[in-house]
Order: structure tokens, then sequence, then C-alpha cells
């Protein structure tokens, strides 16, 4: 089981997740999206495509794009589609 908090609450868990260069990627059905702001802020990966990001709100604290998923990636990177990452620095992801 691999978890994101933040706050003490849990934002994500699962058993099934996707791990690409050290970040774990969650499945959007097990992340909590009541803690989840859409921001206006894209990126670029040379492999995996555009980027989109969230900001992640709990007891009105908010983390500005602390969390990323690519919406539309490249095909070598299609088994993350629309997963969910947390920037490790800003949300605690640990495995249970």
């Amino acid at each position: 089981m691999v978890r994101a908090l933040f706050n003490d609450e849990v934002i994500a868990d699962t058993d099934d997740y996707e791990e690409v260069e050290g970040n774990v990627y969650f499945p959007p059905a097990t992340v909590n999206d009541k803690y989840l702001d859409e921001s206006s802020t894209t990126s670029t990966c040379p492999w995996k495509g555009q980027a989109s990001y969230y900001d992640v709100v709990v007891d009105g604290e908010r983390i500005t794009d602390a969390a990323w998923y690519y919406p539309d990636p490249k095909p070598d990177a299609s088994y993350i589609k629309d997963h969910i990452a947390f920037y490790t620095d800003k949300v605690t992801v640990e495995e249970e």
C-alpha cells in the first residue's frame, strides 16, 4: 500500500500504482479529488508529454502545483494517463 498525505489527511492510497523516475503515479480513482484544485500550470517532458497540475488544499492550507498528471501522454507513457503524482517535498508519499 502506498499513500499520499498532507496535514495528516490521506489524499490518495492504493496497492495498484505506477512508478516512473522515482515518482509514484496514483490511478485517478484512488485520489480524493476534494483535496485537489486545478492549476493553470503546465510543463513538458520530452518523453511523457505535457503535464497539467493541481494545487493540494487541506484545511484551508494550499500547496501550489503540488501534484501533476498527463491528460494526453505520448505513446511510451500511455500507461500513466491521468494518473496523479505528488512532489514529495510538498506531500508525503509513503509505503505502509
